[in-house]
């Protein structure tokens, strides 16, 4: 059961009387903007179902820098230098 040109003929006759010559290309516009609106939609539910579930990277704010106070009394005890290598005595002496 498809239209025939004389159904398709009748029906464009019916609109045009119906909303006039003026009103038809607004209608189409709109019909056009609607579908354009839907199509985008559609596509963005697509574009999100197929990214991975993998969370967004996040930003990370700088680190904050804490003043270091300042000491009253200087430190008793420095950094002692690491002790001397010992001499290796299990070698025999030489003659």
């Amino acid at each position: 059961m498809s239209l025939g040109p004389t159904e398709i003929l009748l029906i464009f006759l019916a609109i045009l009387l119906l909303f006039g010559a003026k009103r038809i290309p607004e209608i189409a516009r709109g019909l056009g903007k609607g579908i354009r609106e839907f199509k985008d939609a559609t596509n963005d539910i697509k574009n999100e179902l197929t990214v991975s579930d993998a969370p967004p990277p996040r930003i990370q704010p700088p680190p904050v820098q804490r003043a270091q106070p300042q000491p009253s009394q200087p430190a008793a005890t420095e950094a002692a230098p690491p002790p001397a290598p010992a001499e290796d005595r299990t070698a025999e002496p030489l003659s």
